[in-house]
């Protein structure tokens, strides 16, 4: 073997194994946390590593697992492992799909979610230098019960490698444990896996047989510590994956917090992996941050808020919101008790308010929905205002049909826009107007017919009620408890719109 130091580095991430511990139909690696898949993680560590080429050795579910990996991943090199034979055979599956290797070949795991790019690479960078054959990501742990032990000889070489059910009570002493993941000088490593035998009980080839390989050969075996030892830590069931799956989160809440965002409640605030905050910004309890979502400096989300792929400008405010692919402009507000669906985009400084539902909507800047609305397939311009109450009447049952409102526009409550129409600039409808026809710029539509009253109706219809009564000590001029002078007191002319803000 040269003494030549390698810069040529191969990933191979192992990711076989059916994983029935889950008891899913999913395949284990592809079960998510954080707003990846675990072998997602895994994927990403290994590109820190600035590797030649990297290569995931599938088996269970391959089709699915393949799509996974290449939808995000399309420069990986797929081995398949047709039988699950131990890992010295997986390896050797993945050796030959990849062809020519040399350098540095790192071997990890697709169920270790934990694991970091940079541990990765203080890992091969110590490898390198010191120029073993093998080297081992170890860990010293308090509790190494149930773990392969790392036993090293006084020059501070591994030895061999021991499993718990075969050490002596003095290797069981010994606190520096096994993570399985290992790296290899290429050269060794081609020589060395068609000696790895099947003679054990579980005729497997294990990958683990290379040290006394190595050893018997002459070369140096090694070992780098970890100081992070549950980066190394896989996921075998759904009892793991949620631990797991809550310490990702603190490290990537702690994180956040330590580059300047504030989180009011660590405990029940979920960030995941992907996620961009800017300095300043608050996230208030009870806030998922998750996918894409991408939150500018000095907004404030949440509490209580759901955020999916979503773009947040700087200065907005999002109260108790549930969107997903969602734009909202800076120093805009959105909530109480929102609902953005994708499509939807706010304008600088605009509004979407309380019981909103948007889609498909883009709302200029300075514009407002400000409560109980529904915007559907529409277009609303810069500074207008929907009243209360709204319905963009976006389906004919069979076609979805888009509405246009202009710029500085003031639609009255309870409107109905049957689409496909148009609203001009400047334009208003009044109180209860259902839009069937465009409405020209600056023009008032209405569509409803004069008031008419039924004098004393309720005298006759609700007679011996507690209505009835009411009604005929008012006529009678001995107006009861919270009952007005008479019909109409108080009220100013009557207006053609009502307004809402």
């Amino acid at each position: 073997m040269s003494t030549e130091v390698k810069t040529g580095l191969t990933v191979i991430v192992l990711a076989a194994g059916g994983g029935t511990r889950m008891r899913s139909k999913t395949m284990k690696v592809l079960h998510r946390i954080g707003g990846r898949s675990m072998i997602a993680h895994v994927l990403v560590a290994a590109q820190a590593l600035d590797p030649e080429r990297v290569v995931a050795v599938i088996g269970h579910q391959r089709e699915a697992v393949a799509a996974h990996i290449h939808e995000s991943f399309p420069d990986v090199v797929l081995a398949v492992q047709e039988e699950q034979r131990g890992t010295g055979h997986a390896v050797r599956m993945a050796v030959d799909a990849a062809g020519e290797i040399s350098g540095t070949v790192v071997i990890a795991y697709g169920d270790t979610p934990l694991l970091r790019g940079d541990s990765l690479r203080a890992f091969a960078d110590e490898h390198e230098a010191a120029q073993r054959a093998v080297s081992i990501l170890s860990g010293i742990v308090v509790d190494p019960f149930g773990y392969g032990r790392v036993l090293r000889n006084e020059e501070g070489d591994v030895e061999a490698i021991v499993e718990e059910k075969d050490a002596t009570p003095a290797q069981r002493q010994v606190l520096e444990i096994n993570s399985g993941i290992l790296a290899f000088d290429a050269e060794f490593l081609r020589s060395a896996l068609p000696r790895i035998g099947n003679d054990n009980a579980n005729g497997e080839y294990y990958l683990t047989d290379t040290i006394a390989i190595a050893r018997e050969d002459g070369l140096t075996v090694g070992a780098h510590a970890i100081d992070d030892v549950m980066q190394t830590e896989g996921v075998n069931d759904r009892v793991q994956l949620a631990r797991i799956g809550a310490e990702l989160n603190r490290r990537i809440v702690e994180g956040w917090m330590r580059e300047g965002v504030t989180v009011m409640d660590p405990a029940t605030t979920w960030i995941d992996a992907d996620v961009v905050l800017a300095t300043d910004v608050t996230v208030l309890p009870g806030t998922q941050l998750l996918g894409l979502t991408v939150v500018g400096e000095d907004a404030v989300v949440g509490p209580d808020s759901t955020l999916k792929d979503c773009e947040i400008g700087p200065g907005a405010r999002v109260v108790r919101t549930h969107a997903e692919l969602a734009v909202v402009g800076g120093e805009a507000t959105v909530g109480p008790f929102s609902y953005l669906r994708p499509g939807t985009v706010l304008g600088e400084r605009g509004k979407i308010g309380g019981f909103v539902e948007t889609k498909n909507a883009v709302i200029g800047d300075g514009a407002k929905v400000p409560h109980l609305s529904y915007v559907g397939d529409a277009e609303i311009g810069e500074g207008t205002n929907v009243g209360a109450g709204t319905i963009f009447a976006n389906y004919d049952g069979v076609h979805k049909h888009r509405t246009t409102i202009g710029r500085h526009a003031r639609t009255g409550s309870n409107n109905t826009f049957v689409a496909p129409v148009a609203i001009g600039d400047g334009a208003s409808t009044g109180a209860g107007t259902v839009v069937r026809e465009d409405v020209p710029p600056g023009a008032l539509a209405v569509s409803a017919g004069p008031q008419r009253n039924l004098e004393e109706w309720a005298l006759r219809k609700r007679a011996g009620t507690a209505q009835g009564d009411a009604a005929e000590a008012a006529l009678s001029g001995g107006a009861a408890d919270g009952v007005s002078d008479g019909p109409g007191a108080g009220r100013g002319t009557p207006r053609p719109m009502a307004e809402s803000d």
